[in-house]
């Protein structure tokens, strides 16, 4: 390449395409260079140096992608139309999930709103809420406009399973930012927790997300390297009935069957197609799931007599009878949210090592459960 100079400029571009390593950019852009390793539903990309948080999963079956240049408040001029000027001081955010994320980057007193504020169990935000400086902004079903309006916070970060809200539609046509978070689609634990970067970047502290997601990241590699030293691989059933006789549990390809796998444990429907959920019948789970070791996340249940009050059969599971059933629905918050509904996306690591004390205990014997505890 030294005598660049002296070859012709179609030979140049023939080499270049024919180069593995090269991309060839016709409109001499440089590529843009992602700071993501795990999720799949954003990115963070530095164009030109420009940088651009791109969203690419708003909500479930979303086709659109939506790009947000990232600006420093002292650049901020006019401001210009999907253009987020950081850092971010006053936000509202609408799904526990976001909670935890925006407290490790000890942003917490930036939340000035929140929907249905009741299921927060977190002790930092609860205060907070508590004391009147998080507002609330609706219920379950829909958020209250004219408050949100009247806190005029510069960002909503939005939350929906399968289209546009339209609340946070009104939001936007009277100027004020929404941005969609669907770090719930993520496919994998560590996509989930990779989100903290999603608010590294509104809150200018980029670096600082990407540290907490390392310690992270290396906590949830260390913890499946130790449950590969155990040489057993116990069965694991998971769901439970949902309605008349179809039993809910996790796909094969699910976020919480990437649990099991991590924890070197046997999931009975390891090898179903999909990344959601199962609908099964009773008898297809009987047969095979009966004789499974452990049994975790039996659905919403949180006691033994409550599984023998919805279905008696229940009882014919040796991980019935064992004694061997963990749920993550009895630990909650102050106000009765559940602490694993909120916690868990954020900190898999801690999840993973749930699994591993559940049934390997052995290889972590000073490990004291986070989310997850026996039914009694």
């Amino acid at each position: 390449m030294k005598n660049i100079k002296l070859i012709p400029v179609l030979l140049f571009l023939l080499i270049t395409v024919s180069c593995k390593k090269e991309i060839v950019k016709v409109d001499n852009h440089t590529q843009a260079e992602s700071s993501i390793k795990y999720a799949k539903g954003f990115d963070i990309v530095e164009d030109n140096g420009v940088k651009k948080l791109v969203i690419k999963s708003a909500y479930q079956n979303s086709k659109e992608v939506s790009e947000y240049i990232i600006k420093n408040k002292s650049e901020k001029n006019t401001p210009l139309e999907n253009t987020i000027y950081t850092p971010i001081q006053k936000i509202v955010v609408t799904s526990t999930t976001h909670i935890p994320m925006v407290e490790l980057l000890n942003e917490e007193t930036s939340i000035i709103g929140f929907p249905y504020a009741r299921y927060v169990s977190s002790e930092k935000t609860r205060q907070l809420i508590d004391a009147g400086k998080i507002k609330e902004i609706g219920k379950e079903t829909s958020l209250n406009t004219e408050i949100l309006l009247d806190l005029q916070p510069e960002l909503v970060v939005g939350y929906s399973v399968s289209s546009a809200d339209k609340s946070l539609t009104t939001i936007q046509k009277a100027g004020i930012n929404v941005i969609y978070n669907g770090d719930w689609l993520e496919e994998t634990p560590l996509g989930r927790a990779e989100w903290i970067k999603f608010f590294g970047v509104l809150f200018d502290k980029e670096k600082q997300a990407d540290s907490i997601f390392k310690v992270i990241e290396s906590n949830y590699l260390v913890a499946k390297q130790i449950a590969l030293k155990s040489t057993k691989k116990p069965t694991i059933l998971s769901g439970a009935i949902m309605s008349k006789d179809i039993w809910n549990l996790p796909a094969g390809e699910s976020f919480v069957a990437q649990f099991i796998k991590d924890a070197n444990l046997n999931y009975l429907w390891k090898h179903t197609k999909g990344k959601g959920s199962l609908s099964l019948s009773f008898e297809s789970i009987f047969d095979k799931g009966q004789n499974a070791e452990y049994w975790i996340s039996p659905g919403f249940f949180s006691t033994k007599e409550q599984l023998l009050q919805s279905n008696k059969i229940y009882a014919e599971f040796d991980a019935f009878k064992n004694d061997e059933i963990y749920t993550s629905t009895i630990k909650k918050g102050k106000t009765g949210g559940i602490i694993y509904y909120e916690l868990a996306a954020t900190r898999p690591d801690l999840v993973l090592k749930d699994f591993i004390k559940i049934t390997n205990p052995d290889l972590l014997p000073d490990y004291k459960m986070t989310f997850f505890e026996k039914m009694k």
